[in-house]
C-alpha cells in the first residue's frame, strides 16, 4: 500500500505541471503523443525512485515480492526446457523397456513350450518295456546276440541261450559284467545298477559296455522306474550307436514310453529301430518290436 501511496501522490504532482491555461497550450502546440511520452518518462522517473532494484512485477504496490528480471525468467525457461527433454527421454525409456519385456516375454514363453515338448518327446521315445512284460526267458538274455556254443576261452563269443555271458579268470571285465547280470537276473536291481556302473567306468572301451548301459535302463524299468529308465536308454543308443544293444535300448525305450502312457513317442521310438538298424536288428528283437508296435497300435 505505501507503493501504491507514492504513485498516487507522483501522479498528483504531475497534474499540476500539466494543467495549462488554453492560451498557453496554444503557444506550446503539444501534441497528444508528446504528451504521453512525457507522461511515461515521469512515470518512469518515478517508479525508479520508488522501485531502485529494477522494474516492479504485475504485484508491485500491493506486495514485497522482488521485481523479475530478465535473467531470471531466461533461467527458468532453460530449466523448463530440461524438465521436458528429461521427461520426453523417461517416456522413450519406459515405451523401450516396456517393448523388450513384451518381447522377452514372449522369447521366454516359446523356449518353455518348446522345452516342454522336447521333454515329452524324450520321455515318450524310451518306455515300453513293462507293457511288453516279458517273463524272465525274454529277458536281457533272449535278445542276446545268437551265436553257438563255444569253450570258456571264448568268453567275448558268449552264447545268449545260457542264463548268464561266460566269463574267464583272463578277462577281469567280462567277470565284472558277469557278475552285474547275475545281480539283475536275480532280482536285485539296486545292486545290480551300482555292478554294472562300476564296470562302465572301470572298462569304458569294452565292447559289453553297450550292454551294461542297456542294463541298467532295464533294471531301472524292472524296479517300477521307466522315467529314470528313459534318458538311460537314450544315453545308451546316442552315446554309442554302433554298440551291439543300441537297437534293444531303442526297442526298451518305446517299452518305457508305453509305461508312461505316451504311445505315440512310442512308436517313434518303434519306427527308428526300423528305420535305423533296418536288416541288422536280430530276428527275436525284430520280433519283440513288431509286437510292441502292434501293442501300441502304431500306424505304419
Amino acid at each position: 500500500m505505501t507503493n501504491f501511496r507514492l504513485i498516487l501522490t507522483a501522479a498528483a504532482a504531475i497534474v499540476p505541471a500539466a494543467a495549462m491555461t488554453p492560451a498557453q497550450a496554444q503557444r506550446q502546440q503539444v501534441s497528444p503523443e508528446q504528451r504521453i511520452e512525457r507522461l511515461e518518462r515521469q512515470l518512469q522517473q518515478v517508479q525508479r525512485q520508488v522501485f531502485p532494484k529494477g522494474k516492479p512485477a504485475d504485484t508491485a504496490g500491493f506486495a514485497d515480492d522482488p521485481a523479475a528480471t530478465q535473467s531470471s525468467v531466461a533461467a527458468i525457461a532453460q530449466r523448463l526446457d530440461s524438465l521436458e527433454r528429461q521427461m520426453t527421454d523417461l517416456v522413450r525409456m519406459a515405451e523401450e523397456n516396456a517393448n523388450r519385456q513384451r518381447t522377452q516375454g514372449a522369447e521366454i514363453e516359446r523356449l518353455r513350450g518348446e522345452q516342454d515338448r522336447r521333454i515329452a518327446e524324450l520321455e515318450q521315445r524310451i518306455a515300453a518295456a513293462a507293457t511288453a512284460a516279458q517273463p524272465a526267458a525274454t529277458g536281457e538274455t533272449a535278445v542276446q546276440p545268437a551265436s553257438p556254443p563255444k569253450a570258456k576261452a571264448a568268453s567275448s563269443a558268449a552264447s545268449p541261450a545260457t542264463s548268464e555271458p561266460a566269463a574267464t579268470e583272463a578277462d577281469p571285465a567280462e567277470a565284472a559284467y558277469t557278475q552285474g547280470f547275475k545281480l539283475w537276473e536275480a532280482g536285485k536291481y539296486d545292486e545290480a545298477i551300482t555292478e554294472l556302473r562300476a564296470f562302465v567306468s572301470a572298462y569304458p572301451k569294452h565292447r559289453r559296455v553297450s550292454f551294461a548301459n542297456n542294463l541298467i535302463g532295464r533294471a531301472l524299468l524292472d524296479k517300477g522306474e521307466a522315467r529314470a529308465a528313459v534318458p538311460a536308454f537314450i544315453a545308451n543308443y546316442r552315446g554309442n550307436p554302433g554298440g551291439e544293444r543300441a537297437a534293444d535300448s531303442l526297442y526298451y525305450l518305446g517299452q518305457a514310453l508305453l509305461k508312461l502312457g505316451q504311445p505315440a513317442q512310442a512308436c517313434n521310438a518303434f519306427a527308428e529301430l526300423d528305420d535305423v538298424f533296418g536288416a541288422k536288428v536280430r530276428p527275436e528283437l525284430k520280433k519283440l518290436n513288431a509286437e510292441a508296435k502292434q501293442q501300441a497300435q502304431c500306424k505304419g
